[in-house]
């Protein structure tokens, strides 16, 4: 059985994270309490009714969830394997979410208290559970459609049991993906965003790919850098990791880390890894 627990932030998204489970097969249950986990992951196992199973917990129930370490250590005894999921998001964008949807925060005390407080103490209940996931997902950047999309490509078809590696392009100027693994950085190279032609196009674009990498320093960081991670990621599989974002960053995120972020997915797809691509600012 693949038994996966989800927590998080409240507001980033743990429910759109259990809709697309749900799309790829998983049998999920939203909102049980911490303890319960042991004896509903037991119970499913000896039924053998589902294959897959994901359960979310969290500060909901309260300081109840700092149970949540004790169940784990209780499915470790009973040796039911289980993958930790923490999906999270910026402080800035949950307070967004909590004033555009006017919904309340669990941890809001009385009338008086504040969302921001209230952020601030659950990311404090959290920090624990954040150490110890197996999978991270920080949503602040992502629309409903690509969250499910990554959480379909993580569980699909390995059924999440072989590390799965997510290349993405991102702009510097719009921030560092918060959840990223490894950050390449490709601005020194030559800029298509200078000739006319290109400005407008990305890096999707053939004619804008083949001219990032007509220049001989392109081709000669391409050829280091799949070195490396060539390198990297057998020693991240034996570590036991279950998931591996790589994230290349140019000045805007349209042309030159677009490039590289599909040739980095072409490589792990050509060498049999389950892997992903998207490209965060190439709309921006």
């Amino acid at each position: 059985m693949e038994f996966v627990i989800i927590t998080g932030m409240s507001g980033a998204g743990k429910s759109c994270v259990v809709n697309s489970l749900e799309d790829v097969g998983f049998f999920c249950v939203d909102n049980l309490p911490a303890k319960l986990i042991p004896v509903f992951a037991e119970l499913l196992k000896s039924s053998k009714e589902h294959e897959r199973v994901a359960v979310v917990t969290d500060v909901r129930a309260g300081e109840a969830f700092s149970s949540l370490f004790e169940a784990i250590d209780e499915l470790k005894e009973l040796q039911i394997e289980y993958k930790l999921m923490f999906i999270d998001a910026s402080d800035e964008v949950l307070l967004n979410r909590f004033k555009e949807t006017k919904r309340r925060h669990p941890l809001v005390l009385d009338k008086y208290d504040s969302v921001s407080n209230a952020i601030a103490r659950e990311r404090k209940m959290l920090n624990k559970a954040k150490s110890m996931a197996d999978y991270l997902l920080e949503t602040s950047n992502l629309s409903a459609i690509q969250c499910r999309v990554r959480v379909a490509s993580m569980f699909s078809g390995s059924g999440g049991k072989v590390m799965h590696i997510h290349c993405m392009s991102f702009g510097f100027k719009h921030g560092i993906p918060n959840d990223a693994d490894f950050v390449f950085d490709v601005r020194f190279l030559p800029n298509p965003f200078y000739i006319p032609e290109m400005k407008q196009l990305t890096g999707l674009d053939r004619v804008v790919s083949d001219y990032v990498m007509s220049f001989e320093e392109s081709r000669d960081y391409e050829k280091k850098l799949l070195s490396l991670v060539d390198c990297a990621l057998p020693l991240c599989v034996k570590e036991g990791r279950s998931q591996l974002i790589i994230a290349v960053g140019c000045t805007g995120g349209h042309h030159r880390s677009v490039t590289f972020a599909e040739i980095l997915y072409n490589h792990f797809k050509e060498k049999g890894y389950s892997s992903s691509v998207s490209h965060r600012d190439i709309l921006k």
